[in-house]
C-alpha cells in the first residue's frame, strides 16, 4: 500500500489550506462543489481532505498520519472487476474504490442488467447512498461521500440528491466534483460551498511543470498548447497528446493543400485511435489559426468549423460510422481553406 500522497500544486495548495482553515473552525459545510476546469486535481484534493477527516490519530493542525487503521483503510486501493470507466474510457475512480467503510465513492458504473457502463449517474445510486448515510458511520467519526462527475446525475438522481443535501446529519460529508458545474441545477449548487480551481499565474504553471521534470522548451510549447493549463499540459506531455497534436496540425494542414484526401486522413485517425483527442486538437487548431487572423470571412469559417469539430465528437459516442463522420468534417475543413486561397488573405 502506498501511504504517501503527491506533493500537492501550488494552486491546490491554496484550496487545501483554505478547506482545512474552514474544517478545523468547523466553518467547513455539509456540501462542498469542487468545481473549475478538468485536469486540475480536484479529485485528488478531495481524496486527500477525506484521508484528513477519517484519520483516528491525526494531532491538531496536523495532516493525516498515515499509520491509524483508518488511513491504512483508507490507502487500501482496489478497481473493481470489471472496470468501471466514464463515457471517455477513463476510470471511474483514479485511486480505486477504498477499503475504508466510511469512505463512499459514487460516479460511473457498470450496469448490472447490461453489463455495459453507464452513461449517467442514475437515481438508484443517489437511493444507496442515501440509505448509506442514514446509518452511523461504522468507525463512529466522519463519513465521506464524493460524486465525481457530479454533472452527470441525471434529472433524477438530482431530484434524490436534493433531500439529502436538504438534510445534512453532524459528520456527514458529501462533496461534488464538476468540471461543468453549470450543468448541475441551481437547487444543487446553492445548497454547496464552493472550492473554485482556477488556472494558475503562468509563472507558476511553468515552475510546477518543469518541476515534473519537463523541459524547458517542451514546457513552453505544452502550456501554449493547453492556453495556460498546467494539468493538460503535464498530460499532454506524458502521454503523447502534444506529439499528436502536431501530427494533427500536419494533416490538416494537408488535407487543406490536397497533398492527402480527406479518406485517407480519415482511416488514419481512425486507425490511430483516440479520436475525442484528434478532434479536441483540431478544434483547438482552428481557434489558435483564427486568433492570428485578421480577414473576418476566415474567422467566421474557423468559428463554424470550430462548432463542426465539437459536434462531430458528440456525434461519435453513438453508432455512427467514424470514418464517414470524420471524411464529411475535414471536406468541411478543405472547403473553407480554398474560399481562403480563392478570394485571397487579407
Amino acid at each position: 500500500m502506498n501511504l504517501e500522497l503527491p506533493p500537492l500544486a501550488p494552486w491546490q495548495q491554496r484550496i487545501h489550506d483554505q478547506a482545512v482553515a474552514a474544517l478545523d473552525s468547523g466553518r467547513l459545510g455539509h456540501g462542498l462543489l469542487f468545481c473549475g476546469p478538468a485536469h486540475l486535481g480536484k479529485r485528488a484534493l478531495a481524496e486527500r481532505l477525506a484521508r484528513r477527516l477519517l484519520c483516528e490519530a491525526r494531532a491538531p493542525g496536523e495532516d493525516a498520519c498515515g499509520r491509524c487503521r483508518g488511513c491504512l483503510l483508507f490507502a487500501h486501493r482496489v478497481q473493481r472487476d470489471p472496470l468501471e470507466v466514464r463515457p471517455d474510457g477513463s476510470p471511474s475512480h483514479p485511486f480505486g474504490h477504498a477499503g475504508h467503510p466510511d469512505l463512499l465513492l459514487v460516479g460511473h458504473e457498470v450496469n448490472d442488467k447490461t453489463d455495459k457502463p453507464r452513461t449517467e449517474i442514475v437515481i438508484e445510486q443517489i437511493r444507496k447512498l442515501s440509505e448509506k448515510l442514514a446509518l452511523t458511520a461504522q468507525y463512529g467519526r466522519s463519513q465521506v461521500t464524493i460524486i465525481d462527475p457530479a454533472d452527470a446525475i441525471n434529472h433524477a438522481a438530482c431530484n434524490a440528491l436534493l433531500k439529502t443535501l436538504e438534510e445534512p446529519q453532524p459528520g456527514r460529508y458529501l462533496w461534488l466534483i464538476s468540471a461543468n458545474p453549470a450543468r448541475l441545477p441551481a437547487t444543487i449548487r446553492s445548497r454547496c460551498q464552493r472550492l473554485e480551481f482556477r488556472l494558475p499565474p503562468l509563472d507558476e504553471a511553468e515552475a510546477w511543470l518543469r518541476a515534473q521534470g519537463h523541459a524547458d522548451s517542451a514546457v513552453r510549447e505544452a502550456l501554449d498548447a493547453a492556453r495556460g493549463h498546467p494539468g493538460l499540459a503535464d498530460a499532454w506531455l506524458r502521454d503523447g497528446g502534444l506529439a499528436m497534436r502536431r501530427e494533427v496540425a500536419a494533416d490538416l494542414q494537408a488535407v487543406a493543400r490536397n497533398e492527402r484526401s480527406t479518406m485517407e486522413t480519415a482511416k488514419r485517425w481512425v486507425d490511430a485511435g483516440d479520436l475525442d483527442l484528434r478532434l479536441r486538437h483540431a478544434a483547438d487548431l482552428a481557434v489558435a489559426e483564427a486568433g492570428r487572423l485578421t480577414d473576418p470571412s476566415r474567422i467566421r469559417t474557423l468559428a463554424t468549423w470550430f462548432d463542426a469539430a465539437n459536434r462531430t465528437r458528440d456525434l461519435l459516442r453513438t453508432t455512427v460510422r467514424a470514418d464517414l463522420a470524420l471524411v464529411e468534417l475535414l471536406a468541411q475543413w478543405r472547403a473553407g481553406a480554398s474560399q481562403t486561397t480563392s478570394g485571397g488573405r487579407r
